[in-house]
């Protein structure tokens, strides 16, 4: 099992080969369109991997970015709204290749306008399965988002009495898709699993895990009401309440649990990046395979791992990140 995560944490330092595109025309433009905000901490990483990438490989490329904000504003209409206004800015900014980032600019933007058109997308953040999105276009190419959920659970079980899991995450469609999949495709059982709406229901539904299952994965609760304002408390709130081991792939929430190991957003602006570029130089979306995230960073709560007691293998913490 060590060896595995060892591996994995490996692939991290994994260094992308630079390309030189100097050869690209310098009045080549490339949008970013993000699904959410620009202070949610999964896109500030999306976009420091494109913003490096292109420094590093063609810094003469223009780059404009849109936020649809639907992570804040779920509201269909709102959403619909964005869609719309996305489409005005690609008409007025005319960018060669966009880069569209998470489900719902897929879902709103790419697929009911884009889909078979000339203009070139390449996505990101895309979860688990793009063909619910009718995917392939011609047109579009991408990275899709998995988690290493399985790899964390199998870490985290060494340290539980038995093999209960729980599930805790803001009340999202993503979070629902993600327990759907992971159930799906790791063969999975959520003994249970709750959403939630606010920090209120966070702690509640937080300590009624510690003694209903035996180990617990916390997914995304960075867009729960409340939570923005009150991170160090809730912080020092799991300290306080933790009795079982838990584990996340975000590393925002390496504070909130014993084991993350988290998808790297910088892999995905760099791929994205990379990609874009290919194109401008010549080539077809439709030539470029999908492919998924393969990148992880590896987190250990030595907070969590003394409440519990946990004597974490020497090798083990010499790959991690420790949260003290």
């Amino acid at each position: 099992m060590l060896k595995k995560l060892l591996a994995i944490f490996v692939i991290s330092l994994i260094v992308m080969p630079i390309t030189n595109y100097a050869d690209v025309s310098t009045d080549k433009k490339i949008l970013y369109i993000d699904s959410y905000h620009p202070e949610y901490e999964w896109s500030q990483g999306v976009l420091n991997g494109i913003r490096q990438t292109l420094a590093m490989q063609a810094p003469h490329v223009v780059l404009d970015t849109f936020y649809m904000d639907t992570k804040r504003n779920s509201d269909e209409a709102f959403i619909q709204k964005m869609a719309v206004q996305v489409r005005d800015k690609i008409a007025t900014f005319k960018p060669d290749v966009v880069i569209a980032c998470d489900d719902n600019a897929m879902k709103y933007v790419v697929m009911p306008y884009y889909k078979d058109a000339d203009l070139p997308f390449v996505f990101c953040g895309v979860n688990w399965d793009a063909s619910i999105y009718e995917l392939p276009y011609r047109n579009v190419t991408g990275m899709v988002e998995i988690a290493l959920i399985g790899q964390i659970i199998q870490h985290i079980r060494q340290y539980a009495t038995g093999d209960r899991i729980g599930y805790l995450a803001e009340n999202s469609p993503v979070a629902r898709k993600n327990v759907e999949y992971e159930e799906k495709l790791f063969n999975i059982h959520y003994e249970h699993a709750y959403f939630v709406n606010n920090i209120e229901e966070l702690k509640e539904k937080f300590i009624q895990l510690q003694t209903e299952v035996d180990m617990m994965i916390i997914d995304n609760v960075s867009g729960i009401k409340g939570l923005d304002l009150n991170k160090a408390d809730f912080s020092h709130f799991v300290v306080e309440n933790t009795k079982i081991p838990s584990g996340s792939d975000l590393t925002w929430n390496a504070d909130y649990c014993l084991i993350a190991l988290g998808k790297v957003a910088e892999e995905q602006g760099e791929w994205t990046t990379e990609t874009a570029l290919k194109i401008l130089a010549g080539a077809k979306p439709s030539d470029i395979p999908i492919v998924q995230n393969k990148r992880g960073k590896l987190y250990i709560n030595l907070k969590l791992g003394n409440k519990l007691r946990i004597p974490f293998n020497p090798a083990l913490l010499k790959t991690a990140e420790i949260i003290h």
